[in-house]
């Protein structure tokens, strides 16, 4: 099994501060601009640490530099550094990099579904892909569901190739970021790529609520609002059934954004995570959130404006969570995932949370670590 690794290495800059996704320069500068930091070869780095220890001198090729090499410095692993172009900083720097790492079986990519697209079509189906989740949107199904399960799943990959069986049907999927800006919610299938089956480690590609379930959301997003507490700050997390509680108590959502409720008022609309912690500090904090249709992402996938200290600050009980029963009957796994970019913080949310399927109903799911 010859591994190849590319690490896009502003994948998921524009999560934290509001920008929905990071595709093109123009964003990269203003994601920099607003403070934002680089995620994603840190994430590489938690999936191949986890490789090397399993499996200690595993073979790896990766290109030079933060597009690969500086990842895996001094992990037990056989290295191998192709050399590629000179980057230039644009998205040409990812098809370089997998154009450099054609022979290998696997091209295992940190990035999210716009680096998926690049690797993709660079790859012209000659390997398989594995991506590991760093991005904004990943609504592919080509990605583990956490950086450990991608180190976990490139393990099982090298202690049994012979075993490996093959999905050629893995969809890749992205999101216009300039339409979803403008508060329009458009995913396109840009083709089919070929993934290992690894069930247990693999996130669907993302579905979304049947249109009949719009009353049973509805009802428990009046029910959700109708139980807000005096003095506590409710962030309301992207998506339209989280966004639905914020219509409930009469505001107008952010599609794929963050807001903040206090006593019935509206303090922010799609803020940033500095601005989020900012009107937190001192107040009891509750999250509400939405279900990535089938893949059953609670954090991690989309909302990572609400920070891991907004989220540690809030606990599990502080999780008001919001699907129908349609589409947790849908989930590829009957589990919620949470991804929060602290293993120990995944780890402390892990248990039961109570999903509000309609008016005055509920249902019991268990919380797992992505890991």
């Amino acid at each position: 099994m010859k591994i190849g690794l590319v690490v896009n290495p502003v994948a998921g800059l524009g999560g934290a501060v509001g920008l929905k996704g990071t595709d093109g320069c123009d964003t990269v500068a203003e994601a920099l601009r607003r403070g934002a930091v680089a995620q994603s070869g840190l994430r590489a780095r938690r999936a191949i640490a986890r490789l090397a220890a399993r499996v200690p001198g595993a073979v790896v090729t990766v290109v030079p530099g933060p597009l690969g090499a500086d990842w895996v410095a001094g992990l037990d692993l056989q290295v191998t550094i192709a050399p590629m172009p000179t980057p230039t900083g644009t998205a040409q720097d990812t098809r370089d990099a997998v154009m450099a790492l054609q022979g290998c079986d696997l091209l295992v990519f940190a990035g999210g579904d716009g680096t998926a697209r690049d690797v993709a079509a660079a790859l012209a189906g000659r390997a398989g892909l594995l991506g590991i989740p760093c991005g904004v949107k990943m609504h592919s199904g080509v990605f583990a569901i956490s950086p450990e399960a991608a180190g976990a799943a490139l393990a099982d990959l090298v202690t049994d190739p012979v075993g490996l069986r093959w999905d050629n049907t893995a969809e890749i999927m992205d999101i216009d970021e300039d339409i979803l800006r403008a508060g329009r919610l458009v995913p396109r299938l840009y083709g089919l790529a070929r993934v290992p089956r690894l069930r247990s480690h693999m996130q669907a590609a993302k579905g979304g609520p049947r249109q009949d379930a719009a009353a049973a959301l509805t009802g428990a997003a009046a029910d959700i609002a109708r139980r807000m507490q005096p003095g506590t700050l409710y962030l309301i997390g992207p998506g339209t059934s989280a966004g639905a509680v914020a219509q409930a108590a009469g505001h107008r959502p952010t599609l794929l954004g963050t807001d903040a409720l206090l006593d019935g008022g509206l303090l922010a609309r799609d803020a940033r995570s500095e601005d989020l912690e900012r009107l937190a500090h001192g107040r009891r904090v509750q999250i509400i959130l939405g279900v990535t249709g089938r893949q059953g992402f609670l954090l991690g996938r989309g909302n990572q404006t609400i920070s891991d200290r907004l989220i540690a600050q809030a606990g599990r009980d502080g999780l008001i969570v919001l699907a129908t029963a349609e589409k947790l009957d849908a989930l590829a796994q009957p589990m919620l995932w949470v991804d929060t970019g602290d293993p120990a913080l995944d780890v402390r949310l892990s248990g039961f949370v109570q999903v509000h399927t309609g008016l005055r109903q509920r249902r019991m799911m268990r919380i797992g670590a992505a890991a």
